[in-house]
């Protein structure tokens, strides 16, 4: 049974940091493409950034990119999104994705976790 189980959110000021994590079971996590995606109250879920199989390669939202870094443990089996910088902006629910392409940029997932809120407050 496929399982992504995000953890880590919760309340931070604005300017803070958090780390999220995501366990990852019942599939090869080794050779999926991983992403992390959010979705604020009223709006459609949007990418956030992604990762490769090996780590080697990352892509990530133009409203990220600086401040958010996407990585992964294989040997663990789970991907990280460490966010700095964080503002009101970014308060959303943040989930975990998997997908069996191997394209960074792919848009298409097969696996999804059930979700961890971040609240940004200003």
């Amino acid at each position: 049974q496929v399982q992504l189980v995000e953890s880590g959110g919760g309340l931070v000021q604005a300017g803070g940091s958090l780390r999220l994590s995501c366990a990852a079971s019942g599939f090869t996590f080794r050779s999926y493409t991983m992403g992390w995606f959010r979705q604020a109250p009223g709006k459609d879920r949007e990418f956030v950034a992604a990762i490769n199989w090996s780590g080697g390669s990352t892509y990530y939202a133009d409203s990220v990119k600086g401040r958010f870094t996407i990585s992964r443990d294989n040997a663990k089996n789970t991907l990280y999104l460490q966010m700095n910088g964080l503002k009101p902006e970014d308060t959303a629910v943040y989930y975990c994705a998997a997908s069996a392409s191997p394209v960074v940029g792919t848009k298409s997932y097969d696996y999804w976790g059930q979700g961890t809120q971040v609240t940004v407050s200003s």
